[in-house]
C-alpha cells in the first residue's frame, strides 16, 4: 500500500490477477469495512484510502483508491518502500535509500539541498577566480549590480554560497561549490556533478567532452565550443541586418542553466548537451517537479528544485529573473519560425527539450522584428504563440490555440483579436465559427498573395464546387471532410452541406455523425 502512496497516486485492485482478470476476493477477505481504518493505522503519516467492493464478470473484487502523496510515506514500523518494474515487466516493492528520500523530498519542494552545508567541505574549497568569474557575469548578464559593492565574505551570504554553523564558523553550501567551488573540490564534494557537450553528425562523433566545473565557467566553456558549430546569416529588416542563427543563443543558454540548476544532485548522470542533424538536446537527470506537467508548462508558477542555486543565478542574471525561463526557450525557436521546443521525451527520471534545427522562416522573422519595433517592445509569448500557430495551420480557432497557450479558450480569443487590431491577423465568422488566418496584409509582405486567398477561405460557390467535385470522385462525403476540404470548422460545414442540401445539390442519408452526403 505505502508503494501506491506515489506522485500521482493510484489504485489498488484485490481479486484481480496480474494479467487484468478478475478472480474474486478470498471468502475470508469479503469484509472490507476495516479496511481502510487499517491502512491508516499502519502507515506514517496516516495515509487515508478509499475502499469499495465492484462486481466484475460475476465475481466480486476490492478497489482501493490511494490518494496523490505530499510527501514520503512510510509504514507504522518506519520502513519506507518504493515501486518498481522488474525486468519481466512485474511490479514489486524495494526500500527507499536515504539518498531516494531526499531527493524524493526536495521533487516535492520540503526540503531545499542546494541551502546545505556540504558535509567536510571548508572555505579553502572556493575557488577565488570564480568569485571574480562570477562577477564579470553579473556585469556581462545585467544581473543585481549592488552584488559588485560587496567583499566575499557578504557576496557569500547574499548569495547563500556559505552557510553559518552553531560554533559561527562559515562553511560551504551546495550552491557555493557549483557556483565558485574548485573543480578539484567539486569532484571530490559533488561527484554527481557532471555535464557533457556532444556533436553528432550522421551518428558520427564530432565533440564529446565530459566537464565539472563549477557551473559559470561551464556555461562559458561550452558558448566557446558551441559557437563554431552554431553557423549564423543575416537578413535586411528595414535600415538593419537582424543575425539569423542556427540556435538561439538564448534560448540555448537558458536550457543549459535550467538544466544544472534544476537537476537532481542526488541522482548519477551527467547534463547533456547534444547537436544533431535536426536539433539541439538538452538533458537533466531528475524529473518535473510535483505539480508541474507538459500540460501546464508555460503557465505554472516557478517551482525550483534546487531553490537557493536558482535564486542565486537569477541575481546573478544568467537566467531569467522572473523565473519565466520557459518563456525564453519558446521565443528562442519561434521568433525564426523554427517548431516549439518538444518535452516530449521527459519522463519521472529525466527532463529533455529538444529545440528543432529547421531552416529559419525569413519572412516571419522580418514580421516579428518589424512589430516589435512598431510596439517599441517584444510581442507576449502567448502572442508569438498564436502567430505561428497561424502560420502553421494556416487557420486557427481560439479552441485550437487553447491547448498550445495552455490557457482556456477565451484567453486565446483575447490573444487573437489583440492580433487582429494589429493588423496581422484577420477573424473569420462570428460566434463559435469564428477562425483566423494571417492577414492579406502579412501574405502581401511576403509576396504570397495567392497564399491569402487559398487560406483566408473560398467563396461558398467555389467551395460549393470543391464538394461537389468530391462527390464525383468517391461517391459521397461526410462533414469531416467537408472541414478538411474546405479549411472550415465544424459548424461552418454543417451549414455548407445544410445549404447545398436546400438548393438541391446534394441528398442525406444518416443523421449526426453518421450521415453521408451523395449526389442528388
Amino acid at each position: 500500500m505505502v508503494c501506491l502512496a506515489n506522485t500521482e497516486g493510484g489504485e489498488l485492485w484485490l481479486g484481480v490477477e496480474d494479467d487484468g482478470r478478475p478472480t474474486g476476493l478470498h471468502p475470508e477477505h469479503q469484509m472490507l469495512a476495516g479496511l481502510a481504518g487499517m491502512v491508516a493505522a499502519r502507515t506514517s503519516p496516516t495515509l487515508t484510502v478509499q475502499v469499495s467492493l465492484v462486481e466484475a464478470e460475476g465475481v466480486r473484487v476490492a478497489r482501493i483508491e490511494v490518494p496523490k502523496a505530499q510527501g514520503e510515506v512510510a509504514t507504522h514500523q518506519g520502513v519506507y518502500l518504493r515501486r518498481r518494474l522488474k525486468h519481466d515487466g512485474t511490479p514489486e516493492c524495494m526500500p527507499m535509500l536515504p539518498h531516494e528520500r531526499v531527493s524524493r523530498a526536495s521533487s516535492f519542494g520540503l526540503i531545499d539541498v542546494s541551502a546545505q552545508p556540504v558535509a567536510g567541505a571548508t572555505l579553502a574549497d572556493l575557488d577565488p577566480l570564480e568569485r571574480e568569474r562570477l562577477r564579470q557575469a553579473v556585469q556581462q548578464y545585467g544581473g543585481d549590480r549592488v552584488l559588485l559593492e560587496l567583499d566575499d565574505e557578504a557576496l557569500d551570504g547574499a548569495l547563500g554560497l556559505t552557510a553559518r554553523l552553531a560554533d559561527g564558523s562559515r562553511v560551504p553550501t551546495l550552491t557555493g561549490l557549483l557556483l565558485v567551488g574548485r573543480e578539484g573540490a567539486l569532484r571530490e564534494q559533488v561527484p554527481t556533478h557532471e555535464f557533457a557537450f556532444q556533436v553528432m553528425a550522421q551518428q558520427a562523433v564530432r565533440f564529446n567532452e565530459f566537464r565539472r566545473f563549477p557551473l559559470l565557467k561551464a556555461l562559458d566553456w561550452l558558448e566557446i565550443n558551441f559557437r563554431p558549430y552554431n553557423p549564423e546569416e543575416e537578413i535586411q529588416v528595414g535600415l538593419f541586418r537582424v543575425p539569423v542563427p542556427m540556435v538561439d543563443l538564448a534560448a540555448v543558454r537558458e536550457a543549459v542553466a535550467n538544466a544544472l540548476i534544476h537537476r537532481d544532485y542526488h541522482r548519477l548522470g551527467a547534463v547533456h548537451v547534444r547537436l544533431e542533424d535536426d536539433a539541439l538536446v538538452v538533458s537533466n537527470p531528475g524529473g518535473l517537479m510535483d505539480g508541474v506537467t507538459l500540460a501546464n508548462l508555460l503557465v505554472t508558477e516557478p517551482r525550483p528544485r534546487n531553490r537557493a542555486l536558482a535564486d542565486a543565478m537569477k541575481r546573478v542574471g544568467v537566467v531569467e529573473r522572473s523565473g519565466r525561463g520557459v518563456d525564453t526557450i519558446f521565443r528562442g525557436m519561434l521568433k525564426f519560425g523554427r517548431p516549439s521546443p518538444d518535452y516530449s521525451r521527459t519522463d519521472a527520471h529525466g527532463v529533455v527539450v529538444r529545440l528543432p534545427t529547421d531552416p529559419a522562416d525569413r519572412d516571419f522573422r522580418r514580421l516579428v522584428v518589424e512589430e516589435e519595433r512598431r510596439r517599441g517592445a517584444e510581442l507576449p509569448i502567448d502572442s508569438l504563440i498564436a502567430l505561428a500557430a497561424v502560420r502553421e495551420l494556416k487557420r486557427v480557432t481560439a479552441e485550437e490555440l487553447a491547448g498550445r497557450i495552455q490557457r482556456d479558450a477565451a484567453s486565446a480569443k483575447r490573444t487573437l483579436e489583440a492580433l487582429t487590431e494589429a493588423g496581422l491577423v484577420e477573424a473569420h465568422g462570428t460566434t463559435r465559427g469564428r477562425s483566423y488566418t494571417l492577414s492579406a496584409a502579412v501574405y502581401r509582405v511576403a509576396g504570397d498573395k495567392a497564399g491569402y486567398t487559398r487560406q483566408a477561405g473560398f467563396a461558398p460557390i467555389q467551395q460549393e464546387q470543391m464538394v461537389l467535385s468530391y462527390v464525383r470522385q468517391h461517391g459521397q462525403i461526410r462533414r469531416t471532410e467537408v472541414m478538411e476540404l474546405c479549411r472550415l470548422s465544424s459548424d461552418q460545414a454543417s451549414s455548407l452541406l445544410k445549404r447545398m442540401k436546400q438548393h438541391g445539390l446534394l441528398q442525406q442519408s444518416g443523421e449526426r455523425r453518421w450521415a453521408v452526403y451523395t449526389s442528388a
